[in-house]
């Protein structure tokens, strides 16, 4: 039983952690080395990408894609799709697809002369499942070893969900033992009592 309950809620935990791994901001410092639109025909892996610009119709199975290609410092590629959240989730409001497409286009540059930039972004990458992660924001820093900055936003998030678990947990336990624990005893104590008088019964059974 101990196994069961410590496999489920390793499992949910693993859930919440991969759920915030996915949704919270993560910064990546790289270089742009080129920028293209492509038409996407969206399948199984269709929750990983977000809907149509908002004011265009989500109607169809396909649409086309900004995308931004990308090269760190150490040589590998990056590839982020470009598309606005909108009023959904996850909750970036990000309206300004274009306007980043355009930016990002402007940053590019070859390996002889890069200028690296840190790309906001959530999501994950996946290439067998053509997962791509979805660009945010993206700035010009000085070169590839500059500072992401801290993430203040995730602290707080994760501190605030720390304090909602702690806080629903507490009272979780005060409830256990003011509610379930008395009536849990009395069950066992009816079911031993019961027990002893059942063996009795069959003592004098015995007996006669």
């Amino acid at each position: 039983m101990a196994i069961i309950k410590w496999t489920f809620w390793g499992v949910i935990w693993l859930i919440i952690a991969a759920f915030f791994h996915y949704t919270l901001p993560q910064v990546d410092i790289v270089r742009i080395t080129d920028t293209y639109e492509k038409r996407i025909d969206f399948g199984e892996n269709s929750i990983f990408w977000s809907h149509a610009d908002v004011g265009n119709s989500t109607a169809l199975g396909n649409r086309d894609v900004f995308f931004i290609q990308t090269r760190r410092a150490k040589g590998d590629v990056m590839v982020y799709r470009n598309e606005d959240t909108g009023w959904g989730w996850p909750p970036y409001f990000k309206f300004d697809t274009t306007n980043l497409q355009a930016e990002a286009s402007d940053l590019k540059s070859a390996a002889g002369t890069p200028q690296y930039v840190a790309v906001k972004h959530y999501g994950w990458r996946n290439e067998f499942l053509s997962i791509f992660p979805n660009a945010v924001s993206v700035r010009v820093v000085d070169g590839p070893d500059a500072s992401k900055g801290i993430p203040f936003l995730n602290i707080i998030i994760l501190i605030l969900f720390a304090a909602v678990v702690y806080a629903i947990w507490v009272r979780w336990r005060r409830f256990k033992r003011a509610r379930i624990d008395p009536t849990l005893e009395r069950l066992e104590d009816d079911i031993a009592e019961k027990q002893g008088r059942f063996a009795r019964w069959r003592a004098g059974r015995k007996n006669k």
